[in-house]
């Protein structure tokens, strides 16, 4: 990794989320929501176009004023859509038990149609019957292109999941269970264009591109799949809090 930070470094910079952060990274939580066939999964691992992901994120520390986000991230073929609704962590877990929206999304300029997405996410979880079903941690430096702030390059490193969180765990750690250790993802996303300088990296490092679901590696690592028949479908009179 270090190798690979040395050779795109004269190209990037650190975005200012990692720059604030402690080791020039920040922690992403999410807890991801299924349906209880695992529509979601299949739908990966099928290599189905159209497709979505369900979940609540935040990053770093516990906080209950912490910013929190519903998310919906959809998937039509190569575009990638993300749905995202802010709200504080505590009133995100009071949301989850009423089971309905009492007006504390947060709705600014950055995010003008928090409250419309924040329906969107609510209908998927209310009508697909979904429920928490893995907690997916890990490190992340974030990088953007010197000349053009479109492309955007991540390491992510050290994941960690846990099958079944309940929401108000989404912070902590315990009974966790680690994959891919001592490797990383390394992701590149634009708009427009593949950055060029970065291809004589990719082939310097004989990296190669490969499908890496954060998701599909922690729901594999917890074997989550196999114990549908153990599982507990929860209505919206049981959420797991």
């Amino acid at each position: 990794m270090d190798r690979l930070r040395e050779m795109f470094l004269p190209f990037v910079n650190l975005d200012k989320f990692a720059e604030a952060g402690e080791k020039s990274q920040y922690t992403v939580r999410s807890i991801y929501f299924d349906t209880p066939r695992f529509d979601f999964y299949y739908e990966k691992i099928e290599g189905i176009k159209n497709r979505k992901k369900v979940r609540l994120r935040g990053y770093n520390e516990e906080d209950k004023n912490a910013t929190v986000f519903l998310e919906i991230k959809r998937k039509y073929d190569i575009p990638i859509i993300k749905y995202r609704a802010p709200v504080t962590y505590g009133d995100a877990l009071e949301m989850f038990s009423d089971t309905r929206i009492n007006g504390q999304i947060i709705s600014d300029k950055i995010f003008p149609k928090g409250h419309e997405n924040s329906k969107r996410f609510f209908y998927q979880v209310l009508s697909k019957t979904l429920r928490p079903v893995v907690l997916v941690i890990y490190e992340r430096e974030a990088y953007l292109s010197k000349f053009d702030d479109t492309v955007r390059i991540t390491i992510d490193k050290n994941l960690r999941s846990k099958a079944y969180p309940r929401l108000n765990e989404l912070y902590q750690e315990n009974r966790i269970s680690g994959s891919l250790t001592n490797h990383f993802i390394l992701e590149v996303k634009f708009n427009s264009y593949f950055p060029v300088w970065l291809n004589p990296i990719i082939a310097n490092l004989s990296l190669r591109k490969q499908a890496a679901s954060k998701y599909v590696i922690s729901m594999d690592t917890n074997k989550v799949v196999t114990q549908l028949t153990k599982s507990k479908i929860y209505t919206r009179s049981k959420w797991p809090n």
